[in-house]
């Protein structure tokens, strides 16, 4: 049996304690040390962990540590240099989404992980989702054009807040959520991208100068298949209509269904990707001008939970560095998808349709 891949986390938030709980219960990785610049979330996890090495400062961790693997679940202005680092010590790379800030940033990564040869895999929690795994399968037989109507907003508050709007000290919800849902889009149509569009709102005065927490990206793509992507962060959010995942083309539709027994929060972490449920509709009508075919409700039964599908990220991490697999597809898939958003962005703050 192989030794089990040495693994550092770097950030002990949200993210990077749910993947540092994934690497701990895999006979496949042993973490030799956990990094936060505050100590307090460092210490929790480490006692939660049964007593693991903690570190103040990244580069300190990476000398001293000599990991195989670092896994980079810091806010999102530091993912490309660390990721960077990390290359250049000659590790394999798991990093929460986005890339980088910026689309050079996170193609410096990728030709990094390429003049390496080492394997990098970026955090699309919902590409190892096996319901919406199937809900792009059931897109695809829709016909062209497609129409994507997607949101997540949350009313955030107390901790949830704080998290929120240290976020947006590096980018706007529609760049930091948009990407899972524009990547998204993009396996549903397999067609590339070719207009971008946005509008936005700065819904309050806590934010830096020039940052805006509600926003709306559309896409236009080549196969004229259109999406919206809307997100809004904040107190002051509705929580009617916050979670819709929508899709129509030519021969019907097919949506994600929430169970209407169960009432959850828009911040609750956990309802961001479950399904309960897919509704197909079919279009096709008869001589009356009817549906000729009940709509289908198929069931998810196979609904792992935000802690379940961290644990599948890291184990896809570690079949790609046993298996030797290559990801230059899933690569740059990610680069693209933050192309695209980061053109809402643009699209936003000039206020003009920009062209990709």
């Amino acid at each position: 049996m192989e030794p089990p891949l040495r693994v550092l986390v770097a950030g002990c938030g949200n993210m990077g304690a749910s993947h540092a709980r994934a690497y701990h219960g895999m006979p496949g990785f042993q973490i030799v040390g956990l990094v936060s610049r505050g100590p307090e979330s460092r210490r929790a996890l480490s006692a939660e962990l049964g007593g693991l090495p903690e570190f103040g400062h990244y580069h300190e961790a990476l000398r001293v540590a000599r990991p195989d693997v670092v896994s980079i679940n810091t806010y999102p202005e530091t993912h490309g240099p660390f990721a960077l680092a990390a290359i250049e010590a000659g590790c394999h790379v798991f990093c929460e989404k986005p890339l980088a800030t910026t689309v050079e940033g996170a193609q410096a990564v990728v030709d990094a992980a390429r003049a390496r040869d080492r394997k990098l895999v970026v955090g699309y929690i919902l590409r190892v989702h096996p319901a919406w795994t199937r809900f792009i399968e059931i897109a695809r037989t829709l016909g062209k054009p497609l129409v994507m109507r997607m949101n997540l907003n949350q009313q955030s508050h107390g901790a949830a807040w704080n998290w929120h709007r240290n976020l947006m000290e590096s980018m706007s919800p529609i760049v930091d959520c948009g990407v899972h849902y524009v990547d998204v889009m993009c396996q549903m149509t397999g067609a590339r991208p070719v207009r971008v569009s946005a509008i936005g709102a700065r819904l309050t005065e806590e934010l830096k100068p020039g940052m805006y927490n509600y926003g709306q990206l559309q896409v236009t793509f080549e196969d004229r298949s259109v999406g919206w992507y809307e997100a809004g962060w904040g107190p002051m959010m509705s929580e009617e209509a916050f979670f819709v995942k929508d899709v129509i083309g030519p021969r019907g539709s097919v949506s994600i269904v929430k169970d209407p027994n169960e009432r959850t929060a828009s911040d609750d972490i956990d309802s961001h990707t479950k399904t309960s449920c897919l509704r197909l509709h079919h279009a096709a009508l008869d001589a009356d001008n009817e549906f000729a075919r009940k709509d289908e409700l198929i069931r998810t039964e196979d609904e792992p939970d935000h802690q379940a599908l961290c644990g599948r990220e890291q184990a896809y991490l570690l079949r790609a560095i046993r298996e030797n697999l290559d990801l230059s597809e899933h690569m740059a898939d990610a680069v693209s998808s933050l192309r695209i958003v980061l053109a809402a962005d643009e699209s936003f703050r000039r206020g003009q349709v920009v062209t990709l």
